[in-house]
């Protein structure tokens, strides 16, 4: 049994000392992108929060009309 890291890419798992190194920079770059998906996705969770504020606001605002 080994502890070297290992990766599994559509459903095959590799060793990441095994991979090339074009291999290993393509992993690096999807890393890099889903940290950013990740933090849109959390951007976008804020917003729309901050969008339902001012929606219950604007109706607040117009029903004292």
């Amino acid at each position: 049994m080994t502890n070297l890291p290992k990766v599994t890419i559509d459903g095959r798992e590799f060793l990441l000392d095994d991979l090339s190194e074009d291999a290993k920079a393509q992993i690096s770059s999807m890393n890099i992108v889903d940290g950013n998906i990740t933090d849109r996705q959390q951007q976008v969770a804020i917003l729309q929060t901050a969008r339902n504020a001012y929606t219950q606001a604007l109706a607040k605002a117009l029903a004292e009309i």
